[in-house]
């Protein structure tokens, strides 16, 4: 077994992997080491993502750089501000035992100020992003004459972000005597052709094939309609208790409108995007690290430079554009020598762009039926008796309380105490999922896609009856949290709910015409409210051309029609997945894990 010893570093930097716990080198390291050490021609190199690159590319820098010299002499380039700032700290800490040797992160979103004034004190290695770089270029504050090595991190990423003319403009001011180093996750054609341009008869290693996969991570899909999306997604995430994910969306509208919904439903989660102020993007992103945030719904750039080890899952909400980047996305999972799921939401008329990424990453995807409700409740009440299992008893604080304890449940037997201890935790739970509609239901797929098809005609709603309901968006009402009210009525199973129509101070609503009189008794014969305002609800008849009651002037229906279950909202006390993490301040023992509409929204952490 090779040894970093073996591959010629200093005994400063190999106390320093020693500090950090690293004992053997990765497989790309161990090729691209001893390459940049022993030969001054430039470098190809490919390796998938969580592969050690950051090391690959500055240990071998370190071991040459020149710590008496202020001047500049290596500088990485990287797409985001978030990786820039993770490749400078993992070379700070190589460095650490090396006297006199600084690293400095230049990025936008920081103070320039503040980054001249490190410049100006002399800075052997900067890791910049190529918009700030050339900033700083323009202002002449960095000076890259003296230049010794340029290393392109993500490569392709890059590309793809626009930064050709940045980059074009950097290469322009460094000197023809360097030493230039390419990593890349993947290798497109344009990685192919900033390689030509930029390298001069590289040498080229790779660890593994190209554009694969990790032999670490599986891949799995799921079918669903287009309007079951969301529902899938949250079944996927409660019949995993141990989640731990990242859920990539393709724009930053998409991740922020995914987040907000999941915030909503009482799930720890949050949106990492484009958006978000630097401040925010940091917050976000250490809760993340921390695990005090479980799932993080990201675009592919914001979550470069997320160093996650651990991740169980990642969740593609929406294929990718670039079939390329299917790999960065999974190879967030699978990370040091653990294995990782990378699961695929998919509609029917999607699973053709599978394809050319089974033949790009080596392996196929399995198609997987969505999570029953029986098979979430297990799963979740498997892992509360692990837990129950595991937890560590404090005798001396709680010793004083047994005896009433005893005394208060000596009537009940073994069996009637896991019962009804099951029950505090599961009962609403349970009766949500009881009755939750069969997502797999091709019949139903079908007929959502054929209705979701711009133009196409609705089923006939004959069958349908139309209320009228005193509330609507003022009083924050949105088709999910009416869709969780009606279920909250209890009319009737799995009962058929067609179009809604959300206006300002009210709203329609459509039902099976079957439980008309179940409906109006359900709503008249309790006492209901919402947001603290009583409702009431009346038959309507919906005119299709003029205006319904109350002024609307919307004729025909909106969408297609829509069962109760995944819409729902129960109020679950379930303690997983939107519960805060134990010993957290303000942890709480209720949560509203798999609940689709959470009455009580929980402040985000």
């Amino acid at each position: 077994m090779t040894t970093f010893k073996e591959l010629g570093l200093n005994s400063q930097i190999l106390q320093a992997l020693t500090d950090l716990g690293y004992e053997t080198p990765t497989e790309i390291q161990l090729k691209a080491i001893p390459q940049v050490l022993s030969s001054k021609q430039d470098l190809k190199a490919f390796a998938q993502t969580g592969t050690g690159k950051t090391a690959a590319f500055s240990l071998p820098i370190l071991e040459q750089i020149d710590a008496d010299s202020s001047e500049t002499q290596a500088i990485i380039l990287s797409p985001t501000r978030e990786l820039a700032m993770q490749i400078a700290s993992n070379i700070t800490e190589f460095s650490k035992h090396l006297k006199g040797v600084k690293t400095l992160a230049v990025y936008g979103g920081a103070s320039i100020q503040d980054q001249v004034r490190k410049l100006n004190k002399g800075v052997q290695i900067i890791v910049g992003t190529p918009g700030r770089t050339v900033d700083l270029i323009n202002r002449k504050q960095l000076k890259l004459s003296n230049l010794k090595w340029l290393i392109l991190d993500e490569a392709d990423e890059m590309l793809n972000m626009g930064f050709k003319d940045e980059l074009d403009k950097i290469l322009a001011v460094t000197p023809k005597e360097k030493q230039t180093l390419l990593f890349s996750a993947t290798f497109p054609k344009e990685v192919e052709s900033i390689a030509k341009n930029y390298l001069k008869k590289p040498v080229e290693i790779s660890a593994g094939e190209k554009n694969k996969g990790t032999d670490q991570v599986s891949h799995q899909y799921y079918v669903v309609s287009e309007r079951n999306r969301y529902a899938a997604l949250k079944r996927i995430a409660d019949v995993n208790p141990d989640i731990y994910s990242i859920i990539f969306c393709r724009t930053r509208r998409e991740t922020q409108e995914v987040a907000d919904k999941l915030i909503g439903d009482g799930y720890n989660a949050d949106a990492l995007h484009g958006d978000l102020s630097q401040a925010q993007r940091d917050s976000v992103m250490e809760k993340f690290r921390n695990k005090t945030l479980q799932i993080l719904v990201a675009t592919d750039v914001a979550a470069r430079g997320l160093d996650v080890t651990d991740l169980t899952h990642v969740i593609n909400h929406k294929l990718p554009d670039q079939i390329e980047s299917y790999t960065h996305r999974s190879g967030r999972t699978g990370r040091a020598g653990k294995e990782g799921i990378s699961i695929a939401i998919v509609t029917s008329r999607e699973k053709g762009k599978l394809r050319p990424i089974e033949r790009l990453i080596g392996k196929n995807f399995i198609s997987t039926p969505i999570p029953t409700g029986k098979e979430i409740c297990q799963n979740q009440l498997l892992k509360l008796i692990d837990k129950v299992q595991d937890i560590k008893v404090n005798e001396t604080e709680i010793n004083d309380f047994l005896p009433s304890i005893y005394e208060k449940l000596k009537d009940l037997d073994r069996e009637e105490l896991i019962k009804k201890f099951v029950s505090i935790e599961f009962n609403t739970f349970l009766t949500y999922y009881q009755n939750a509609p069969d997502l797999n239901d091709s019949e139903q797929m079908r007929g959502v896609d054929r209705n979701s098809d711009r133009g196409s005609k609705r089923r006939d709603d004959e069958n349908m009856t139309r209320f009228f309901i005193n509330i609507g968006k003022k009083d924050k009402l949105n088709p999910a949290r009416l869709i969780g009210l009606i279920n909250d009525q209890r009319i009737a199973k799995n009962i058929e709910i067609g179009q809604i129509e959300i206006l300002d101070t009210f709203s329609f609503f459509e039902l099976d015409k079957n439980y008309e009189k179940e409906t109006m008794s359900a709503f008249q014969g309790s006492d209901v409210d919402f947001e603290g305002r009583n409702v009431n609800v009346e038959i309507t008849t919906k005119q299709r051309t003029g205006q319904a009651r109350g002024g609307s002037s919307r004729g025909g229906d909106r969408g297609p029609r829509k069962r109760s279950g995944d819409g729902g909202k129960p109020k679950s006390d379930f303690s997983g997945f939107g519960r805060k993490r134990s010993g957290a301040p303000g942890s709480t023992s209720k949560s509203s894990f798999g609940s689709d509409q959470n009455p009580k929204r929980r402040k985000r952490i």
